[in-house]
């Protein structure tokens, strides 16, 4: 008897530890992990007149600092100025994908009813050169603020500071074609791009010049004929979009906060429709040049341009 009731008991035992094991995957199947996606983390966005002020770190060529100036006018030009696509539809999407949500959620959690928020208006401000490179020719990234500080930013403005070609700056070409950081104090935002003409084109001028790795499709021709500084507007547009939306760590991004994903480095390498790995996308092609661009800009000028991330698709929007 008491034997057939061990019998017994283990078979119960047996029978539950089966169910249970049943319901784990069962529960582990039904409780996913979900995507971390690109969202607004509650903090401040740059809105209303973006004063941009430029310090050129290093030499520079007057057709060289033409070609980001007039890319500075062209976000916040009107219409008549340039053809779609155009560099400002692509800069509207900025406020349409973002600023304006983050309005909407602040006003929102308030218990207000907001307003509509200012168009993000870039206003090109004051250039710095520095052709003797005062800090040096190798540069840390814990010494980008001060160079920041040379532009003489206006509160709730940028400083973006551009380095040349022989200037090294820490991780760059190795992990960055570019960065951007704010001083909360002022309340000012910076950003910093590179020239990669002689260190690393493959990487940081990318369509431009043949890449380091992958398919070694033939180079597309660059827009202003200068590839080094083609590359640089493609990183000026992604850090400034990352300095408008998330100037200070607490705005709209995905991941880590320390290495965020932002509006435009959410979509690495999409500049057309039907981008993948190692091609840039469906692209328009000057008849007159061969150049491969993507937006038209103020004073005749063609850029490239990086794709959009959308919050509200989860997907890169292009311009074409």
């Amino acid at each position: 008897m008491a034997k057939h009731s061990v019998l017994l008991l283990l078979m119960m035992l047996a029978t539950s530890m089966t169910t249970s094991s049943m319901a784990t995957r069962k529960l582990m199947f039904l409780v996913t992990p979900q995507p971390n996606l690109l969202t607004y983390h509650n903090g401040a966005v740059l809105s209303g007149d973006i004063p941009v002020s430029i310090l050129w770190y290093g030499r520079f060529t007057p057709a060289q600092k033409a070609v980001v100036s007039d890319f500075l006018l062209s976000l916040s030009a009107a219409p008549r100025e340039a053809p779609a696509p155009s560099v400002s539809q692509w800069w509207s999407r900025i406020h349409r994908l973002y600023l304006s949500k983050a309005v909407a959620q602040t006003s929102g959690k308030n218990g207000a009813h907001g307003g509509a928020v200012k168009n993000a208006r870039v206003v090109l401000g004051g250039q710095v050169s520095d052709e003797g490179c005062s800090l040096g020719k190798r540069l840390k990234l814990s010494q980008l603020p001060a160079l920041a500080a040379m532009a003489r930013p206006a509160k709730g403005g940028i400083a973006l500071v551009l380095t040349a070609q022989n200037v090294a700056v820490e991780g760059f070409c190795m992990s960055r074609c570019g960065h951007h950081g704010s001083d909360a104090r002022a309340r000012t935002a910076y950003a910093w791009v590179g020239n990669s003409a002689t260190q690393c084109p493959g990487q940081c001028a990318w369509p431009f010049h043949q890449p380091v790795y992958g398919p070694q499709a033939p180079p597309l021709v660059p827009p202003s004929g200068d590839a080094g500084m083609d590359g640089v507007v493609i990183n000026v547009a992604s850090m400034v979009a990352g300095a408008v939306t998330n100037p200070f760590g607490d705005g709209f991004y995905q991941g880590d906060r320390g290495a965020p994903l932002e509006a435009a480095t959410a979509c690495p390498g999409v500049y057309g429709k039907g981008a993948y790995p190692g091609y840039a996308g469906q692209l328009l092609v000057d008849k007159a040049t061969g150049a491969s661009y993507n937006a038209h800009g103020a004073r005749g000028r063609k850029y490239l341009l990086p794709a959009l991330f959308d919050p509200d698709t989860s997907a890169c929007s292009t311009l074409v």
